[in-house]
């Protein structure tokens, strides 16, 4: 793992750098110009680094696809320039969806991406920002793995296994423990590498709950949706006695649309085998997350179908572990 010597430092707004305005905090542009005068006062040795704002600078509330194809473009010309890291700045209400997309839309990468936020704007009494940033400075000097990490509170985690869990603290994200799925990260073929150009995609998460109906999933699959993320109950249940409802899946599935499955349970793994229940859901046409979280099968969807990928390669790749998203 050698040092970063050359940084692109990515802000795309977020707490972190937000001022107040006269509707309350809001994303503010000059952000380099604070973090130079405070890394004059701090004793960590970071990487030599260029500073570039992805406007415009959003509340991370208001992420979209875009704003990640966006990020994915301006990393790829920064290591196209010679950077050899790159640092996100970026609100902590999508953080974990951002830094799960991104370790799917950068597979094969070489150098080392580090996202990193705070719960309290820098220059705040007691804010974690500084310390959030020039840790995340401070282990990019000392060297990252190639891949997509979030650092927070001191952690350097799994870009693709974290959460946040907490909305008032700053211990808000913790990489969830999952179920080894497999030795080995599968081979990565071309098609999915960090070059490969990406399409917006109609993608939706539905949680199941008691009294979910045929008409519902009817109407939201007429919506056009290309991705359906199911967080079903437990192992991977669903009302399997509800005949029309798992019809609607079925037409859905011959239609096109990739069918997936995980867990509602924060420790929880999918696998349709154990209940009656679990294998008629899957007979629909639903792939198994396994342990995944929501933000790592949403972002991996995205990064498969966007790919332009037919229904039969996503659900093929879906369930192999590409960047350690389904392993411990």
């Amino acid at each position: 793992m050698p040092a970063v010597q050359n940084l692109l430092v990515l802000y795309t707004g977020g707490t972190i750098g937000m001022q107040m305005s006269a509707d309350g905090l809001a994303p503010a542009s000059g952000f380099e110009a604070r973090l130079r005068a405070q890394q004059a006062e701090q004793p960590q040795q970071v990487p030599a680094w260029t500073f570039r704002e992805l406007l415009p600078l959003i509340d991370s509330a208001n992420m979209s696809q875009s704003n990640w194809l966006a990020m994915v473009a301006a990393i790829r010309q920064g290591v196209e320039q010679g950077c050899d890291g790159v640092l996100v700045l970026h609100g902590t209400d999508t953080l974990a969806y951002s830094a799960a997309a991104l370790s799917f839309l950068l597979l094969g990468l070489p150098v080392p991406v580090v996202l990193t936020g705070s719960m309290l704007p820098a220059g705040a009494d007691n804010s974690d920002a500084w310390p959030n940033l020039f840790g995340a400075l401070q282990a990019l000097h000392d060297g990252v793995p190639a891949g997509v990490h979030l650092y927070f509170n001191g952690a350097l985690m799994h870009g693709a296994r974290v959460s946040k869990l907490r909305s008032d603290a700053f211990d808000a994200f913790q990489v969830m423990p999952r179920l080894r799925q497999g030795e080995h990260l599968a081979e990565l073929p071309a098609s999915i590498d960090y070059r490969q150009p990406r399409e917006a995609v109609n993608l939706l998460s539905l949680p199941l709950v008691p009294g979910l109906r045929a008409e519902h999933l009817r109407a939201l699959l007429g919506s056009g949706v290309q991705g359906l993320l199911l967080e079903c109950y437990g192992s991977g249940t669903g009302p399997s006695d509800n005949a029309e409802l798992l019809e609607v899946l079925r037409q859905a599935h011959a239609q096109g649309v990739v069918l997936a499955a995980i867990s509602q349970c924060p420790q929880g793994h999918v696998d349709f085998g154990v209940y009656a229940a679990g294998s008629q859901l899957a007979s629909t046409g639903l792939v198994s997350g396994g342990g995944m979280t929501r933000e790592a099968a949403l972002g991996k969807l995205f990064a498969l179908i966007g790919a332009g990928l037919a229904q039969k390669e996503v659900e093929q790749l879906f369930v192999l572990d590409l960047c350690g998203e389904r392993s411990e």
